[in-house]
């Protein structure tokens, strides 16, 4: 067998096991499995790789290694790092940051391949500008999610006057490039050709930075699916550039599972793509979005919340980014062991957009050991809360939100919701009665059956335990 066929037979091997580590992710059960494939086949995928480099190099063999394995101890060394110092809530500007790294990765090829290897072939020349437009606004695209989601830039939408033409005269800037870029490229004017190139990736820079700078934070979860999807696809971009198989079958899945993952959480949301696309749902804390709900809230303490579970029959946690943010989920595992031993059942009520990350949640819920068995979606639950004798909101706030279902006018009217209020008792933990991320106010606070629970959620978690 020569080198290339067991590269080539490597690729395959690799990308199988790519497809069953995704079949693992989609439970909690197999989660860890699925992981492991993964990590299993991206080894393979590494090895196959180097070793056709090696094959392939012009250059000495030993420089080749050289410069491979600087790159492994600088990327190893970052990514070390950076996954020692990460904590979970910061998680999802984490993977933010990551496609922007693919998004880059995609515009170097793209240029690295039209300048080491010029040519007027039109597919290939299609290949590079795709790739350099995807790339791009992969790229700044996913910076601007990063920075929203670690709180240095506002979360409200980017709301310019005419943003959608704005859009769509770049998307038709775009176009007309391709038509230069080509043209130049086939006529043998290398540098037209290369201006051409340029001057799309400016375009696609600013148009990945619009498009996400205009959709307001309520809709986070679904902007880092939909840039996953968009990383996908300019590695599979960039598979096509550089005639390499496995990148593009793993562009491919990466980019097809992040789009059906953009429209299950659309679905979760109950609203189009396209509507998050053109600009999300968002707004400053104080204007319109949180404004118009009136009353009085009602205060408790750990004490008085640890007499009623200890009375009651029933529990639901609704778990939200506030329990992230507090790592809470512990206390929470350890409460939730207690009431389970003095026979009351408690379950896990979990949105699907909850936090800012699809799978959030469970993630820290499985992190602190509570069983997959009492972790319930949105729609398994929602029909219990009615029979339920307490209910805790830790951190949540967009996901429990009456008004959805309520109010015509509120900025998230329509959005599927957890029905928490249905319940005897409401326990909201919450520092303050400030608004959710997406900032809109939440009429829940001033039901009647609702009691807020004011401080750190550990910590509030900690005393109801004492008090039990």
């Amino acid at each position: 067998m020569t080198v290339l066929s067991a590269v080539q037979a490597t690729y395959v091997v690799a990308g199988v096991l790519f497809i069953l580590s995704l079949a693992g992710l989609s439970k909690q059960e197999s989660a860890r499995r699925g992981n492991v494939l993964g990590m299993i086949g991206m080894v393979l995928a590494l090895i196959a790789t180097v070793v056709l480099a090696l094959e392939s190099s012009a250059r000495p063999w030993q420089v080749t290694a050289a410069l491979i394995l600087l790159v492994f101890v600088v990327g190893a060394g970052v990514g070390v790092w950076r996954v020692r110092r990460v904590e979970m809530t910061q998680m999802p500007e984490l993977i933010a940051l990551l496609h922007s790294f693919v998004g880059l990765a995609a515009v170097l090829v793209g240029f690295g391949s039209f300048l080491t290897e010029p040519q007027s072939d039109t597919v290939h020349l299609v290949e590079v500008f795709l790739g350099v437009l995807i790339g791009a606004v992969t790229f700044t695209g996913s910076i601007v999610a990063n920075l929203k989601l670690s709180a240095k830039i506002k979360s409200a939408p980017l709301m310019l006057p005419g943003r959608h033409w704005l859009n769509l005269a770049m998307l038709v800037a775009s176009a007309g490039l391709l038509a230069w870029f080509v043209t130049a490229a086939h006529d043998g004017a290398d540098g037209a050709a290369l201006a051409a190139l340029l001057a799309l990736t400016v375009v696609a820079l600013a148009l990945g930075w619009h498009l996400v700078a205009s959709i307001g934070g309520g809709d986070m979860p679904v902007v880092v699916s939909m840039l996953n999807s968009y990383s996908g696809w300019a590695a599979a971009a960039a598979g096509f550039m550089l005639g390499n198989d496995l990148l593009i079958i793993t562009g491919a899945l990466v980019g097809s599972s992040g789009a059906i993952l953009s429209y299950l959480m659309c679905q979760a949301m109950n609203r189009s793509f396209v509507s998050v696309i053109l600009g999300g749902f968002g707004a400053e804390p104080g204007s319109s979005a949180a404004a118009g709900v009136d009353g009085e809230h009602r205060e408790t303490f750990a004490a008085d919340v640890a007499e009623q579970l200890a009375g009651a029959r029933s529990v639901i946690v609704v778990p939200g980014y506030g329990m992230a943010v507090a790592k809470a989920q512990y206390p929470i595992a350890e409460l939730t062991e207690m009431l389970q031993d003095r026979g009351v059942e408690v379950r896990f009520g979990v949105h699907p957009v909850a936090g800012r990350l699809p799978g959030h949640m469970n993630v820290l819920l499985a992190e602190a050991k509570v069983p997959y068995d009492v972790v319930l979606g949105m729609d398994e639950i929602n029909g219990d809360f009615a029979d339920t004798d307490v209910v805790l909101v830790i951190g949540a706030n967009d996901t429990v939100n009456p008004a959805a279902q309520e109010d015509p006018g509120s900025p998230i009217a329509g959005m599927p919701v957890l029905e928490v209020w249905n319940a005897r008792d409401v326990v909201v933990f919450k520092r303050s009665m400030a608004t959710g991320y997406a900032g809109v106010q939440n009429p829940l606070f001033f039901r009647e059956n609702t009691a807020m629970l004011f401080g750190d959620a550990k910590e509030q978690v900690q005393r109801i335990i004492q008090a039990l």
